[in-house]
């Protein structure tokens, strides 16, 4: 049972990612109802209470942490074993809101996405340095657009190029992680825009492989943390 929490206040792309613009979200008794995408799946973003999906978010920090706060006491969750929580990038108000209104539940851990270029790598230094502040532990690290192998020539081309070395080199020097690779195909781009399952779409792709490989690294993770902690209690 997994539910997906978007918190990209002024950015919900996840309603379009699912399948599910154009949803509302109900209320019960029990609080807020999230969208279900399958039986064992259900959605909750912003994205829900906007009237179009081209209407903008103008919010300060205070108004996007009461949402936060909202979001993760009013809605019916359910039970659930895994809670995602998606956030915007950067290292500002919903990140610190996320970290310090779970913080009793002991957050499992980020995982943190990057490319390969150092553009990228500089901000994620950054994400990775806030972790470490706010005493979050870090699941491990995920380099994206990493290459593309053409579909004709078979050949790989680094359209990104990782001129220090990429989320490799990086993970090492700052002994974290990496969980794994993903690389370019555009099936991954027209799935998200027509809110269909890229895995189920392209079952064969190099990138498929590499999501299923990366979501059981994070499912070990997960697993070992937990039996730590039991046996602990």
């Amino acid at each position: 049972q997994v539910a997906l929490l978007d918190i990209d206040i002024c950015g919900p792309s996840i309603p379009k990612m699912m399948g599910l613009e154009g949803e509302q979200v109900h209320q019960s008794g029990s609080g807020w109802s999230p969208v279900y995408v399958e039986e064992n799946l259900c959605v909750m973003s912003v994205g829900f209470l906007l009237s179009s999906p081209d209407d903008a978010v103008i919010w300060r920090g205070p108004k996007k942490n009461g949402l936060i706060k909202q979001f993760l006491r009013d809605v019916d969750w359910g039970e659930i074993d895994y809670l995602i929580v998606d956030t915007p990038p950067g290292t500002s108000d919903e990140h610190l809101s996320i970290v310090q209104y779970l913080g009793a539940t002991h957050i499992d851990g980020a995982v943190i996405i990057t490319t390969p270029q150092e553009v990228s790598l500089q901000d994620v230094r950054k994400e990775i340095n806030f972790c470490h502040k706010v005493k979050l532990p870090i699941i491990g690290v995920v380099e994206n657009m990493s290459g593309f192998i053409c579909p004709k020539c078979k050949n790989e081309s680094q359209i990104f190029p990782p001129t220090t070395g990429g989320a490799e080199k990086m993970c090492q020097n700052l002994n974290v992680s990496l969980l794994g690779k993903v690389p370019l195909d555009p099936q991954i781009g027209k799935s998200c825009d027509k809110g269909r399952s890229f895995l189920s779409e392209a079952p064969e792709s190099p990138a498929t492989l590499s999501y299923r490989n990366i979501i059981q690294r994070i499912q070990e993770y997960c697993d070992q943390h937990h039996f730590h902690e039991e046996k602990i209690i």
